[in-house]
């Protein structure tokens, strides 16, 4: 088993939504801040880029579903703005 660059990008993904789980946790942020959407968003996507170079289908999913669901809470969010 061999570490790569594109684990260590996955890895950054994992903190980034560790973070904003942690974040969410401690009401540090809220459901509702765009940052918590945003990190999620980012953290599923540095996922699924590791995906690329090692493909699991059960990972894609839950990660393609978890930024689908976060890009709906950062329109939601920036529509509140409006």
């Amino acid at each position: 088993m061999t570490y790569g660059w594109p684990d260590f990008v996955g890895n950054i993904g994992i903190v980034l939504i560790l973070y904003a789980y942690w974040a969410l946790q401690t009401e540090k942020l809220t459901a509702r801040d765009g940052s918590y959407n945003l990190l999620n968003f980012g953290g599923a996507l540095l996922i699924l880029f590791s995906l690329i170079f090692k493909f699991n289908w059960s990972a894609f999913l839950i990660e393609l579903a978890w930024a689908l669901i976060s890009l709906y809470g950062i329109f939601k969010s920036y529509r509140a703005k409006l």
